[in-house]
């Protein structure tokens, strides 16, 4: 059962060949046998799963409509707020915080008749490349468990690779779903900002924050990204847009005439030997497909990393800032003696991991009186240019093609005290984040040692539904089998 793809248990369930009951226990029954050791989950709601579950039967018992999701598992990811679930965002904090509504995204799973099997865990409040923040212990990647999963949606990404959860969601600030969606082997989408309300994620920074899908196949992640799409007028930042075509286009993968280009400053040093040989096998079988290949040029790419880590801690250090001991979540040294400010100090300083407080300290650097235009500043002119660049390679492109990551997974605790070396796994999947357009990420192969490598497609503002005609097409073409 846990083999099974998302659509074909939603077409099972609706067709009565199986219980929602069944296919939930089944998922239930892999998590107790596999993650004492992976750690993916930080709460698993048997009851709750198994009540959404036996709704589903009910309904279907009954003759009523059933919804595009009805009886499918879904992880969530610790950072969406879950009514009646606790959200932590894998921080001491808010841990047992048990939010009293839930995210939009939430909402949209239960009206499609998801099942809500848990929430996952993710790096403290998604600052992370690797699931190693996490206060809770990190998760470990089912293709080696002595490697991390990629973060900071490492939670998500392993539910779905270890067949824990046919479908989950995360979030992506930087890559944080391309690039653990890279190194467990599965398919990860950042959707277009604003494409998915972010009423109710728990927010990192708010201008790059984007909720999105993981799924073993493309066609399985258009048909969340297609329930959890569209216009939110809870989120400022939503389109009033409808969501793409996107489930259309993974079951009609034609890129006969599709002109790919693949980005001059993303394709070669830096990137390891074999992931570089797989993002070029990966063209020829696109090109053999009948798709055009060409070469953009995006020159302020080059500047994307310095920008973003700029940008993303500012906006850090601004909405961290209501976690002050003083209306929910943890509070230490309230004894009647220490003042408000102390209380704050000591509650945050016993609260938030060393990852954390790094990007609030740089953060408050870059925005404080006298630096702000130097540094906040100029990296926002440089979110610009970026955006210009992209602007540019679509006039010449329909899709970007990249290596999702420069390597494979690397061992747990490798990176941990160099965290430049961590920063420098986003530098391919950052661009789209500052810019605004969405990215996929699926798996093309093997490395030497058996470890999965990604291929990155980013298509224009508004049309996620490219992405899921190239990744189909793509993932017909390599015959993605493995798994972990």
């Amino acid at each position: 059962m846990h083999e099974t793809t998302a659509l074909d248990l939603a077409a099972g369930i609706a067709a009565g060949d199986f219980s929602a009951r069944e296919v939930t226990t089944a998922f239930l029954d892999r998590i107790a046998a596999t993650d004492g050791e992976l750690n993916a989950f930080l709460l698993v709601d048997t009851a709750g799963a198994l009540a959404a579950a036996d709704s589903v039967d009910a309904d279907r018992a009954e003759g009523r409509p059933l919804g595009p999701l009805a009886g499918v598992p879904v992880a969530i990811k610790d950072v969406l707020a879950t009514e009646g679930l606790a959200t932590t965002c894998g921080s001491r904090i808010l841990e047992g915080w048990v939010p009293p509504y839930d995210a939009t995204v939430t909402r949209n799973l239960r009206e499609a008749g998801a099942v809500i099997i848990g929430k996952t865990n993710m790096d403290e409040f998604a600052m992370g490349s690797s699931t190693e923040n996490s206060a809770f212990g990190p998760t470990r990647n089912p293709w080696d468990t002595g490697l991390i999963p990629g973060g900071s949606s490492g939670g998500s990404a392993v539910a779905v690779a270890a067949r824990q959860a046919p479908l989950s969601l995360g979030s992506d600030t930087g890559g944080s779903i391309r690039q653990p969606a890279a190194m467990c082997g599965v398919v990860g989408v950042k959707p277009t900002y604003g494409g998915v309300s972010r009423y109710g994620l728990v927010a990192m920074a708010s201008s790059l924050d984007q909720v999105g899908p993981f799924a073993t196949t493309v066609a399985d992640a258009a048909l969340l990204h297609s329930v959890i799409g569209g216009h939110d007028p809870h989120d400022s930042t939503s389109l009033d847009a409808p969501v793409p075509p996107v489930l259309q286009a993974a079951q009609n993968a034609d890129i006969r005439g599709m002109r790919i280009g693949v980005v001059k400053q993303l394709a070669g040093e830096g990137f390891q030997a074999e992931v570089r040989a797989h993002f070029d096998r990966s063209l020829e079988l696109l090109a053999g497909a009948g798709a055009e290949i060409v070469e953009v040029d995006c020159p302020h790419f080059e500047h994307a990393l310095a920008a973003y880590y700029l940008i993303m801690p500012s906006e850090c250090s601004s909405n961290l800032a209501k976690f002050d001991a003083m209306r929910y979540g943890l509070r230490v040294g309230d004894d009647g003696n220490n003042s408000v400010e102390q209380v704050m100090g000591l509650t945050r300083e016993a609260g938030f991991g060393p990852e954390v407080k790094r990007r609030i300290m740089l953060g408050t650097y870059a925005l404080s009186s006298g630096y702000y235009d130097a540094f906040y500043g100029q990296a926002q002119k440089v979110r610009t240019l970026i955006a210009r660049d992209f602007a540019e390679a679509f006039a010449e492109a329909d899709v970007l093609a990249t290596p999702t990551a420069p390597t494979t997974a690397f061992p747990i605790g490798e990176k941990v005290d160099d965290p430049l070396s961590m920063y420098l796994q986003d530098i391919a999947t950052i661009p789209a984040n500052l810019a605004g357009v969405p990215g996929m990420s699926l798996p093309v192969g093997l490395d030497e040692k058996g470890l999965p490598v990604g291929l990155q497609f980013m298509a224009p503002a508004l049309a996620d539904d490219r992405l899921y005609t190239a990744g189909a097409a793509l993932e017909a073409l390599t015959g993605w089998e493995a798994r972990p």
